[in-house]
This record gives structure tokens, sequence and C-alpha cells, in this order.
């Protein structure tokens, strides 16, 4: 990548500052209650915001960007985020003193695309797919993804990379360490809602060999991944499911080579949202026994993320190696906290709903969450706001938010 000098004095000006802040103690003892939560001993709960509206953020100067290269802006907007966030929405995100360079990996895909109909600035779109299973036969549409490493243009990165960054923060190659598992968000494109809803009862037979063959193509990615040596250790920042922060002292496995990672030595996850209204037999039948050929891999899991599970957690405690679960806006509090115990992490998502009420009100958005935190008592918890759509233009909405949210936690700590 050509770079201009005066775009790589940005860079690593910012790249700077993030070295400052990674190397602060505070890293290391928010990394330890991480692990301490996922351990089921949690301090208190911990807090993630994600998802964020950054469109919204157009006025707000620390986040303008000043490089002319389109590549040099990605990373600008990535810094300059990040240190955002750690000035006036501090939660509990943890920074590496490291820059992470990714491996060029090509996929395939599953071979069936979509039509989007409406773009808008969020990123957001309306869209609009066609139905593509009629028939047994067209369950072959699925195709199975075959995954490539250029191998030369990783290493042409990583030494691009060193010579950026290298004499701020070591640099290092970063292969796949997240995933996220969603087939059903996928599956629910190509076949519509309506008719996988109605195929569930009239047609069961084509609904499940759709999903056989997709988590076939599912199996197969994660293979080749391992086969080509293109999954990574976690690194300080990275999440789990639609959670928080990986720490936990069950992960790598204990005979772990991190120069050859395997999917036992990471965090799985998987969610089928559409299942918001679905019995929890038919959870079973046509999400969760499919989903468990992909959960059997990982070391640890996550489960759920917009849905409501709390009467389906004890379907749940079929996933040998579950820890986390989502706790939706739309979740009973009190039964998913009687439900999960102390088995389980309970992954909180407040509604950010509060956030598109005007005028703004902090304290509405404090009794909400002071509520659930209430229900959820001596469970540990996890607070993970997240699919925030709009602020109003207001940044401070989030900076209170935030604020508020870490005081909330501190007082329901163990």
């Amino acid at each position: 990548m050509a770079m201009s000098s005066s775009d790589r004095t940005v860079l690593r000006e910012l790249a700077s500052r993030i070295a400052e802040i990674a190397n602060l103690p505070v890293q290391q003892e928010t990394q330890a209650m991480w692990r301490g939560l996922n351990d089921l001993r949690p301090v208190r709960p911990l807090v993630r915001i994600f998802q964020i509206p950054w469109h919204e953020f157009g006025g707000e100067e620390e986040l303008q960007l000043q490089c002319e290269d389109q590549g040099a802006r990605g990373l600008e907007n990535g810094f300059r985020q990040a240190l955002y966030q750690w000035r006036y929405m501090r939660d509990d995100f943890v920074f590496e003193p490291v820059i992470n360079c990714g491996k060029a990996i090509g996929d395939t895909g599953f071979g069936i695309g979509e039509i989007s109909d409406v773009n808008t600035s969020s990123g957001l779109a309306s869209r609009h797919f066609h139905e593509q299973f009629q028939t047994l036969d067209d369950v072959q549409k699925i195709k199975l993804p075959q995954i490539t490493h250029d191998e030369a243009a990783s290493a042409r990165g990583l030494e691009h990379m060193n010579e950026l960054f290298g004499d701020i923060m070591p640099v290092r190659q970063h292969g796949i360490s997240h995933l996220w598992f969603a087939p059903w968000d996928l599956l629910i494109t190509w076949y519509g809602v309506e008719r996988a809803m109605l195929d569930m009862v009239l047609n069961p037979e084509l609904v499940n060999a759709c999903m056989e063959r997709l988590l076939d193509g599912y199996l197969g990615r994660l293979r080749q991944w391992e086969e080509l040596n293109l999954l990574s250790l976690p690194t300080a920042g990275d999440g789990v499911g639609s959670g928080g922060l990986h720490h936990t002292s069950a992960l790598p496995q204990p005979d772990c080579d991190p120069a050859h990672v395997r999917p036992v030595d990471l965090w799985g996850c998987a969610t089928p949202q559409i299942f918001s209204e679905i019995s929890p037999d038919m959870h079973w039948e046509f999400a969760l026994r499919h989903e468990m050929r992909w959960l059997e891999k990982w070391g640890v899991t996550y489960y759920g993320c917009c849905e409501p599970l709390h009467n389906k957690i004890e379907l749940l405690r079929r996933i040998p190696n579950l820890r986390k679960v989502s706790v939706s806006p739309k979740a009973d509090k009190a039964l998913s906290a009687e439900r999960l115990g102390k088995d389980y992490v309970a992954s909180l998502k407040p509604n950010p709903a509060i956030f598109a009420i005007d005028p703004w009100d902090r304290e509405l958005a404090r009794r909400e969450l002071a509520e659930d935190m209430e229900k959820l008592r001596g469970c540990a918890v996890e607070i993970i706001l997240k699919d925030i759509s709009t602020i109003h233009s207001e940044p401070r909405r989030l900076h209170e938010w935030a604020q508020m949210a870490r005081e909330v936690a501190e007082e329901f700590a163990y």
C-alpha cells in the first residue's frame, strides 16, 4: 500500500496513543475481571458497548478523518473510534499493545446471493430476497465453500504493517479467532420467513435438508481453516458470540500449540434469531440439533442473540460446553435468572430503543437497567449494549449511558 508521509504521520500518532492506553495496568486488571466472570467467579458485572451508529457522530472533531489513501483511512477510522470510545464511552473493553495484521483468506461462499433494495448511510438496508427452495433438489443450490490462503499477500501485508508500526507496537499476523455462527439468519434470506415457518409444519423434510446441507458447508469451511492453519488465539479485545470478551482459564486447552490452533482451543457460538416465537420442541428439531454439530467442535460456547430464551434454557442445557446465554430485551429476566442459576453467565442486553425516545431520559435508562440487574441478582452478569440503530445524532446520550452503566455495575458488585 503506497502511502504519503502525511498519512503515515497521522496513523503513527494515533497508534502511539493506542499503545499508551494498551500499556496501562488497568488493561491487565480488566482482563482478570473478564476471566473471573467467564469462569463463573465474577467480581462485578462487566459492560461492553458495540454496534454503535458512528454515522450519527459526524460533528465530533476527534472522529474526522485526515488520511487520503482509502486503506489508510480504514486504519485511521478504527483507531479514532477506539480512542473516542475510551475517552467518552468507556466500557470494559481491553486494549492490547499489539497491532494485528490479518491473513489474506479467500472464501467462495455458499453460492446464493441476495438483492438489497434500499441502502442507507447507517449501513443498514431494507432487503428483498427470492425464495430458493421448492423441492429437495433445490437444496443443492447451497454450495460448499472453498477456502484459500494467499500466503504471499499475507507476508506482504505483515511486512508493510511492521514497517509502519513495528517500532511503536509489535505486529502480529492474525487469522480467524472469533466466529459468528447464525445459520438461520442466512438460511431465512434464501427461504423466506413465511415459507420457512409454514414448511416447518408442512414440509419439515425440506427444512431439515437445507439445514443439514448448510451445516455441511460450515463444517467444511471450518475443516479447511484448520487444515490451512488459519485459526488464531483471540486478541485481548475479541468478544464471543453477541456478548463480552473471551478471557477464561478454560481456554486454550493445556496441550494447545499457539502456532497450530484448533477449534477446541477457542469459543464457539450459535443463534437462530428468527426462532424468537418458535416452541422449544421445534427449536430443537430445526435449529439446535443441527447447531450441535458445530457447537461440539469448540472448547466453550455462547448461545443466543436477540431472541428471548427464558423458556428454552432447559433445552440449552443439552449443550455440554455451554458457558454464556443471551438474555435479550424481550426475555423474562426473572425467569432467566431462575433457570440459569449460577451455572452460566447471563449476557444481559439492555433495550437500545431507549435512545430513540425524545427527549433523552437518562434516569429512565438507569431505572430500566437497575430493574433488570435486580431480577438477575445472584447470576454472573455481563451488560452488553448493542444493536444501537439511532442516538438521534446526540453522542452525549451514549456518553451518559456508558457512565451510568458502569455506576450500576458497581452497585451490583458481588
